[in-house]
């Protein structure tokens, strides 16, 4: 068992008057910190672009069908992990990077692209990231044809609709110039207040009356005013 001078007592009143106290340098720190996440998410990151476009893979059995079932979507569900591979298969992504004449690699060009599919639907999103909005929409455009000849290829679908094209984005998806300043802000609080914190824990010298009570197990008796500050 730990011994009973070797006990720690948490004061909370206590701890937040020593962090009201230092608290021109907390509010300092957060601020220098915001600044510098803002300038390095403005300045020194380069922002990306998103472009989506969206398919819609017809069943080879729906043909004849006035809409959908709950056998398809059901079908539609199994098969949604089967997209998202054959869009990110090898053989799609070096056929893009081939017919686009793109400086990049199937393996670089698999981490710009995000494929996503709506739970019971058949409709699948491509989005792609890039430095360019222009170059971003091309690559989906282009993924998106090659994956819907391959998709229908593959799993002998009746057809792939595309649904939306991809249009260059108006502005950057990345980096969020607003969430990295206020994590900057909020990391800068947060790492001043743990310093002070442990600072003061590890403080074990006489700061107040009671101190010499809880240490000494003694009673007091008297405490000498300091004529400074009755003055």
């Amino acid at each position: 068992m730990m011994k009973e001078q070797d006990r720690i007592e948490i004061d909370v009143v206590q701890m937040l008057k020593v962090l009201w106290k230092r608290k021109l340098i907390i509010a300092l720190a957060a601020i220098i910190s915001g600044a510098i996440a803002f300038g390095y998410s403005s300045f020194v990151i380069k922002p990306e672009f998103t472009s989506t476009t969206r398919i819609y893979v017809v069943n080879r059995n729906q043909g004849d069908k006035p809409g959908l079932t709950n056998q398809d979507l059901q079908a539609g569900s199994y098969l949604v992990k089967d997209y998202r591979e054959i869009i990110l298969s090898q053989d799609v992504l070096e056929k893009v990077v081939a017919d686009q004449k793109l400086n990049i690699d199937a393996k670089t060009l698999a981490r710009k692209v995000q494929v996503t599919v709506p739970a019971d639907t058949r409709i699948v999103s491509i989005s792609v990231r890039d430095g360019l909005p222009e170059e971003a929409s091309r690559i989906a455009n282009a993924l998106r044809e090659v994956a819907s000849q391959k998709i229908i290829s593959v799993t002998r679908v009746s057809d792939v609709t595309t649904l939306e094209e991809a249009r260059p984005a108006q502005s950057p998806s990345s980096p969020n110039i607003r969430r990295n300043t206020i994590l900057g802000f909020g990391a800068g609080a947060g790492l001043v207040i743990v310093v002070v914190l442990i600072i003061e824990l590890l403080d074990d010298r006489v700061k107040r009356p009671e101190d010499i009570e809880e240490v000494m197990h003694l009673s007091l008796l008297g405490v000498i005013p300091n004529l400074d500050k009755i003055k």
